[in-house]
């Protein structure tokens, strides 16, 4: 995968390649944090009602799962760490040469 970069203005490449280094580092602090809430919440969670997030994510989408409120937070919070562990890992593998 390639990027195009088009910028048409005064800024030196080394400036734009570290604003843009800058944000990267800045969104992957973002995701690491997010992570970590995530994570905290879906292991309350698993402990609580004794079994893993993955498997209530695969009861919850089959519809085989009460309708305790806690489901929908727990269920929402997998989703969610599974949205920024990938994200984390695009942002990972993004290198400057």
């Amino acid at each position: 995968m390639s990027f195009t970069l088009n910028i048409e203005t005064g800024f030196s490449p080394q400036e734009v390649r570290e604003a843009i280094r800058s944000a990267l580092e800045h969104e992957k602090h973002v995701a690491k944090y997010k992570i970590d809430r995530y994570s905290a919440i879906c292991k309350g969670f698993e402990k609580k009602f004794g079994y893993g997030s993955g498997e209530l994510r695969e009861r919850f989408e089959a519809g085989g799962i009460g309708k305790d409120s806690d489901f929908f937070d727990w269920y929402t919070a997998k989703r969610e760490l599974d949205h920024w562990n990938r994200k984390l890992e695009i942002l990972s593998g993004i290198s400057f040469s």
